[in-house]
């Protein structure tokens, strides 16, 4: 009988000072996370007391965060995100992001965004700062077609070079 590992388990052994393979690998579990859909799964990687600003809001707390994103994936459906490692040092990684989702009325958005994450000893998220532009865009430009909820396919390039 086989083992299979817990993503949350595996990627809280990810701990600073990062190297470039710890980081881009701490930078796939974050995206497989938010890809769940799963706002309990996703605080899993964030400090009890994980302080957020993402976008205009202020969220401090694995609870509020737990709440922050039931919401956000209530009004954001069929949400697929990319993820990109854009440097790191010590305890710090930089990521730039993009998502794609449509609203209760059938318009499609890619969200364009850099993150600024911050980790304890123990490999949990302490501080997460997003700053995140939305677009407005046609269905048939969509980007980002694997099955959701769900990882995004290993041989799927992510974030284009060419935007």
């Amino acid at each position: 009988m086989g083992t299979t590992t817990c993503p949350i388990t595996e990627a809280a052994k990810l701990v600073p000072p990062f190297t470039e393979e710890t980081a881009l690998a701490k930078v796939r579990a974050a995206e497989d996370a938010w890809n769940s859909r799963d706002p309990v799964r996703v605080s899993l990687a964030y400090t009890e007391d994980s302080q957020w600003r993402n976008r205009d809001q202020f969220v401090q707390g694995r609870a509020a965060i737990q709440a922050f994103l039931a919401d956000k994936w209530e009004r954001e459906l069929d949400y697929r995100l990319t993820k990109s490692l854009w440097g790191f040092r010590g305890n710090r990684i930089a990521v730039r992001f993009q998502y794609e989702y449509h609203n209760t009325a059938g318009d499609w958005f890619r969200a364009y965004g850099n993150e600024l994450w911050e980790f304890d000893e123990s490999g949990l998220m302490r501080r997460r700062e997003a700053s995140i532009n939305d677009v407005s865009i046609r269905e048939a430009d969509r980007r980002f077609h694997w099955s959701a909820p769900g990882s995004r396919p290993a041989d799927d390039a992510g974030i284009p070079h060419v935007q």
